[in-house]
């Protein structure tokens, strides 16, 4: 076995419900994983350094970035992605609301949004603008993903 084979783990994971095994090597990312692996191509590469949230799915309920996630640690894990969601209400208001421009940013906002609709379903509207500073719209539809959150929350 040549030390390249070695470093090739087998990594059982559960995306949007389904089982999966993956080879995956110690330092790929899950969203490198979830793209090139899998072709779940909704969470977005960016920053790749966690600053933006275009690559945010949710582990276990809970936002979590992609792109600072290594493979190996999402193993056991229930892991959702954009491609995981049906017609959630969050996604009808983001539709409903023109939430968005060029819609790089949007999976991971939705993302972001479902998450805290389904731990926090009646968050304040300071618990929504803290967890929302975990994304970034360099289109700058902040207004309408304001809205969004209005409508979701109910402020």
């Amino acid at each position: 076995m040549s030390i390249q084979e070695a470093s090739i783990y087998s990594v059982k994971l559960q995306v949007n419900g389904e089982n999966q095994t993956i080879r995956t090597r110690a330092a790929d990312t899950l969203l490198y994983v979830l793209r090139e692996g899998l072709g779940l191509t909704g969470s977005k590469s960016c920053c790749d350094n966690g600053d933006c949230g275009a690559c945010t799915i949710l582990v276990n309920s809970l936002p979590m970035k992609a792109c600072l996630t290594l493979a190996i640690e999402a193993e056991g894990q229930h892991i959702t992605t954009i491609e995981g969601l049906n017609n959630t209400r969050v996604q009808q208001a983001f539709v409903q609301k023109q939430a968005f421009q060029c819609g790089y940013c949007t999976p991971g906002f939705i993302m972001n949004c479902q998450g805290l609709a389904d731990l926090h379903p009646n968050a304040s509207e300071e618990t929504v603008r803290l967890w929302l500073e975990s994304n970034i719209c360099r289109c700058t539809s902040y207004e309408e993903i304001h809205e969004v959150v209005k409508t979701i929350f109910a402020f």
